[in-house]
């Protein structure tokens, strides 16, 4: 089986990044949903990483946002930037200092400055980027050296927009897939999978790195 998804990985095959819903993402987004996407225990295990990851007082970048970020309360952090699909629901995000609206999908360019960031995070979104290694490059750039990336999944999502190759593997085989994301961008350390971050509710997985340094 091992073999078998080294194979995949290697040579992913055609559509791989396609979606059974190909229509317009801002379409998609239009509405605010201002909903939780995982549950309690997730949540808790998702700010339970950030506290132990993420740098106090430092400058964060939450990746794919919406309304909440779970990050600790307890904690202050000197900037937290937010960058999503839906203005209304980075607006109603009590965390966020700023945001920008800006779809991934049709321009993996973060509007962003080099080294602009302490730390970043994606919450339960990575599988619908349909170019995940320029978007891992771009956050390779805006974050200064050494500084931690955070990226956690579940087994929720929007099926119609999730890229296909995503719904053909196990949820440890995700977590494989994107530190094969997080090694093809080449400005990474070597991805960490972590799981076991639940033991009830909905299931919660991580993949970390940090930049490389100078």
């Amino acid at each position: 089986m091992q073999r078998l998804l080294n194979q995949l990985l290697d040579d992913l095959p055609p559509g791989a990044y396609q979606r059974q819903d190909e229509s317009a993402d801002a379409m998609f987004y239009s509405f605010p949903r201002l909903v939780t996407h995982i549950d309690e225990h997730a949540i808790a295990a998702v700010t339970r990483l950030y506290r132990d990851w993420l740098p106090t007082g430092g400058a964060i970048l939450d990746l794919m946002s919406s309304w909440v970020s779970h990050l600790p309360e307890e904690i202050a952090y000197g900037r937290v930037a937010l960058l999503g699909m839906n203005a209304q629901e980075l607006a109603a995000n009590p965390r966020g200092n700023d945001y920008k609206v800006h779809d991934l999908n049709l321009e993996p360019t973060l509007p962003y400055a080099d080294d602009e960031f302490d730390a970043a995070t994606i919450c339960v979104s990575i599988d619908y980027l349909t170019r995940p290694v320029e978007v891992l490059k771009e956050l390779g750039r805006v974050l200064k050296p050494t500084a931690p990336l955070v990226i956690t999944y579940s087994n929720r999502c929007f099926p119609t927009k999730v890229v296909a190759v995503w719904l053909q593997l196990s949820l440890a085989e995700r977590g494989q897939l994107v530190a094969h994301w997080i090694d093809q961008a080449g400005l990474f350390s070597v991805a960490q999978v972590v799981d076991g971050l639940t033991d009830q509710g909905d299931p919660l997985l991580a993949v970390i790195a940090r930049v490389k340094p100078e």
